[in-house]
């Protein structure tokens, strides 16, 4: 967890949350790398390096429903402070 709050997943935990909110059915070509705590994720676009990092609703992973929160994913993590 960050200062800001966000949990970023760790690449032991990323494959169970994405299966657990089935990312690869609602949201497919986007991975779930974090989440709020109080019901919103943050997403990339899976296959882009570069990708926006986007927020959503975890119950609602409708890709035309995402909103951008950062135009990097190295700028956002930038932005949560650092992690406890």
């Amino acid at each position: 967890m960050t200062e800001s709050g966000v949990t970023v997943y760790s690449s032991e935990d990323i494959g169970e949350r994405n299966a657990t909110y089935e990312v690869a059915l609602y949201a497919p070509g986007f991975l779930l790398v974090g989440d709020d705590g109080g019901g919103r994720g943050f997403l990339v676009r899976a296959d882009d390096p570069d990708s926006a990092v986007f927020s959503s609703g975890l119950g609602d992973l409708e890709p035309a429903d995402f909103e951008i929160v950062s135009a990097s994913f190295p700028e956002w993590l930038a932005s949560l402070g650092t992690a406890h």
